[in-house]
């Protein structure tokens, strides 16, 4: 379970880093099968307000997951990503447990 903090144009405060652990964290600990998460944050065009973008990328056994969002502050950011990700998992158990679930077809 690793976690890779980018921030591409400028240098994230400790706070910012450590509220980014924390929240990640919580996806570790809701699906046990991700091997690896890659945050990312990064400025966009100043002319808009909503210029602070952030992107998660899951690595995990099967296929990988990819969420990028963006709002005025980073860690707004970083919450729109992480319920978006918790969502992706979500679908993704329910559809193994209808899978399993299913009767076999003949």
């Amino acid at each position: 379970m690793n976690t890779t903090i980018q921030s591409v144009g400028f240098s994230a405060t400790n706070s910012l880093t450590s509220f980014t652990e924390k929240k990640v964290e919580k996806i570790f600990k809701q699906y046990p099968d991700a091997i690896r998460i890659d945050v990312s944050f990064k400025i966009g065009a100043s002319k808009n307000i909503e210029n602070k973008w952030c992107s998660l990328y899951l690595s995990h056994k099967g296929e990988n997951q990819f969420v990028k969002r963006k709002s005025d502050s980073f860690e707004n950011s970083l919450l729109q990503c992480v319920e978006a990700m918790e969502k992706i998992l979500r679908r993704l158990t329910t559809k193994k447990v209808n899978q399993r679930n299913d009767p076999p077809r003949k």
